[in-house]
This record gives C-alpha cells, structure tokens and sequence, in this order.
C-alpha cells in the first residue's frame, strides 16, 4: 500500500506541477479560442451520425474563420508593438532638442524680462498688423507691427521696452483685412518630461508644450530664425 500511495503521491505532484506551467504561460485568447474549437471539432466529428456525416467543407470554413481571428490578433499585437516604437522613438527625438531653439504654436506667453521672438504667416497683405497681449486682470495691451505684404512676418517683444511687467499674457495677432494668423513663439528648450500624453517640453518664454505642438525645430532649421 506503501508503494501505491507513493504512486500516487509522485502522479499528484506531477498533475500539481503540470498544471503550474500551464498556468505559467501566457496563452493569448485567440490561440485558446483556437484549442477549443479544434477540441470541439474533433469530438463533433467522433460523435457524428455515420449515416448522415457532417460535409468536410463546413469544417474546413470554420478553421478557415478561427484562422482569420488569429490572424488580426498577430496585426493588433504588431500594431501595438510599433506604436511602442514610435513612441520611444519621439521621446528621443525630443530628448535631443534639450539646448536647442524650436517655434511653438502658442496663445500665451510667459515673460520675465527677457525678449521673446517670434513669427506669424499672413496669407493676405495687411496695412495693419498688430499683437494684443491680455494679462490675467484681462488688461490689453497692443503692439503695432505695422503693414505687411503676405508671408512671414518676424517679431520680438522686449517686456523692458515696452513697459510689459513679468507674468502670463494671452497673445493673438490681428489684421486690418480681417485676418487672425496663428502665433508662433521661438525659445530654448531646457529639459523634456514623459506625460501620458507624450514627451512634454519646457520651453523658455513659453511653459510646458506637447512635442506634437512644436512648428519648426533643429539646428539647421532654427540656425536662420536668429
């Protein structure tokens, strides 16, 4: 009896020890699906009436679908290998602008006494282009551009100039033809953090952007903006 028990015993340790593994590894749910069904099928087929047989064709097509599913599980699980990718791809990008100037789309800047340089693109001629800054008591104040012939319109604003105390302005730029052509600020990118929406870069002047938000960067690029 002694040696039965052990028997026993030793089989018990081996189910218990089988079963771990299995629950150790991680079987998707397509390919268990897939399991099921060819378990399925064959007990189908074992239990099938032999004189009215299932059409060989039916199972076939269903293997066909269940390989199918398995197929887009490989795409989504390839999907979201490259999405990690690019992912970590753009944080390095953003990592390496860390010293260097980039343009921001903005609709506020922040001011410490240092001037700010920026850009607007106007798709018509204006007479008149001006930028209204908007401090947090809601106090406007306008710095005329003067007029301007369709393209690119550089600018720098000096706070000490122009009586500008530090802070947070909204800034918006307005032509005489009817025309509000979005701002871009230029500054320094001191350092880089991940959020979960992306690399988020603090930039001089600006704050805290989105990498996405960025409208011109790099050496080469950023080289003939100074």
């Amino acid at each position: 009896m002694a040696l039965v028990n052990g028997s026993t015993l030793g089989a018990q340790t081996l189910a218990g020890s089988d079963e771990q593994v299995r629950a150790g590894v991680n079987v998707s749910d397509a390919a268990q699906m897939e399991n099921n069904f060819i378990d399925l099928m064959v007990a189908q087929i074992r239990n099938q009436d032999p004189t009215k047989p299932v059409d060989s064709t039916e199972f076939l097509n269903q293997f066909a679908a269940m390989s199918q599913v398995k197929s887009l599980e490989n795409m989504t699980n390839l999907s979201q290998s490259n999405l990690v990718l690019l992912d970590n791809l753009q944080t390095l990008a953003a990592a390496g602008l860390v010293g260097q100037q980039v343009k921001v789309g903005a609709d506020s800047v922040t001011l410490d006494g240092r001037a700010v340089s920026g850009q607007l693109t106007l798709q018509h001629a204006a007479g008149s282009t001006l930028l209204r800054l908007t401090d947090g008591n809601g106090v406007t104040r306008e710095v005329e551009l003067g007029g301007r012939a369709p393209g690119s319109l550089s600018f720098s604003l000096d706070p000490q100039a122009l009586g500008l105390s530090p802070g947070t302005y909204r800034i918006e730029a307005v032509t005489d033809s009817g025309e509000y052509p979005s701002v871009e600020l230029q500054g320094e990118v001191t350092h880089v953090r991940v959020g979960s929406e992306g690399p988020v870069l603090d930039v001089a002047g600006i704050g805290s952007v989105p990498f996405y938000t960025l409208t011109e960067f790099g050496r080469g690029a950023t080289g003939s903006l100074l």
